[in-house]
């Protein structure tokens, strides 16, 4: 583990503004490529959080269903459009932007007007054409999130004229990796862990990355330091109270023994293991009635069913 190391093999911008980085851990013991690679994958992916557009409100709409006279496309074609819109924010503030063009134009989403805390990554996002002379007026809500988070799950008054969309906040995209074993010259085993990381291009891989790592850095600081030593004392405290022998007041009815030896250790008052365990084998055998044989499945019932062996 002194030896660990990372480097950067591979950083490069794909199609609209999407970026890929691929990354190299060396020097692991066996075992820890999986255990490093899942949890980096976990957070990379679930806990990462980005901005997104969360809903719109256009001038004359009132539902999803509608049609804007002279647009191409329906309400539903352009909200698609813009969940495929990437931003960049330098705050975690729920922010508005507005687009209001006159047609006929292609509608691009570098004619958002933004907050200067926003930036479009892919500002040649198509949403839709205006063949005609009409005005296409749309007000954005951006918010920042983490995860996936359904239309459905929004409910604000504040909203009530807003069009909600399915919201993706994660700017990974994807992620992969693969472990491969390293031999010394002694014929030792490492382990080397190889990372890609593709993201929407609102965060460079290597930024996920350190971002991600910090997360379970966090996460288990915070569970170092706060043991509580209180729970551990009564952890330890909690045996003395249970009983050394838990199965004292089991009925010798749950033993379901044969109704000969059943019937002699009633007589003789015997009515609980309990009770039973305070007999010796011999002493058990003195029972009127009570010979070998039953002395034998009594002993062999105890032990099958509760593990207790009479010396």
């Amino acid at each position: 583990m002194n030896n660990i190391s990372i480097k950067c093999l591979k950083s490069e911008k794909i199609d609209s503004g999407a970026c890929h980085g691929q990354f190299v851990i060396n020097s692991l013991k066996p075992g820890q490529g999986i255990t490093i690679g899942n949890q980096l994958r976990r957070v990379l992916l679930g806990d990462l959080g980005g901005v997104a557009i969360s809903a719109v409100r256009i001038a004359g709409i009132t539902h999803e269903f509608s049609t804007i006279p002279g647009v191409r496309e329906d309400i539903l074609e352009i909200l698609l459009n813009l969940k495929g819109i990437v931003l960049k924010s330098k705050t975690q503030d729920i922010q508005f932007g507005r687009l209001k063009i006159q047609g006929p134009s292609v509608v691009t989403a570098d004619l958002i007007q933004l907050p200067s805390d926003l930036e479009i990554v892919n500002s040649n996002h198509y949403i839709a054409t205006i063949s005609t002379s009409n005005v296409l007026e749309i007000e954005f809500k951006f918010e920042y999130g983490t995860g996936y988070r359904l239309a459905t799950q929004t409910f604000s008054d504040e909203d009530e004229n807003y069009l909600q969309l399915d919201t993706i906040f994660m700017p990974v995209q994807k992620v992969d990796f693969k472990i491969e074993n390293v031999y010394d010259a002694v014929n030792n085993i490492s382990e080397r862990l190889l990372l890609d990381i593709w993201t929407n291009g609102s965060i460079l891989p290597n930024e996920a990355l350190e971002s991600a790592a910090q997360i379970i850095i966090d996460l288990f600081t915070l569970l170092i330091n706060n043991k509580n030593m209180n729970d551990t004392n009564q952890l330890e405290s909690k045996p003395e109270s249970i009983s050394i022998e838990p199965y004292t007041n089991i009925a010798i009815e749950e033993l379901q023994l044969s109704v000969r030896a059943y019937n002699c250790l009633k007589k003789a008052q015997i009515n609980t293991v309990g009770d039973l365990l305070q007999y010796s084998p011999e002493k058990l055998q003195e029972l009127k009635n009570f010979g070998r044989k039953s002395a034998d499945e009594v002993f062999s019932t105890l032990k099958n069913k509760l593990g207790i062996i009479l010396k």
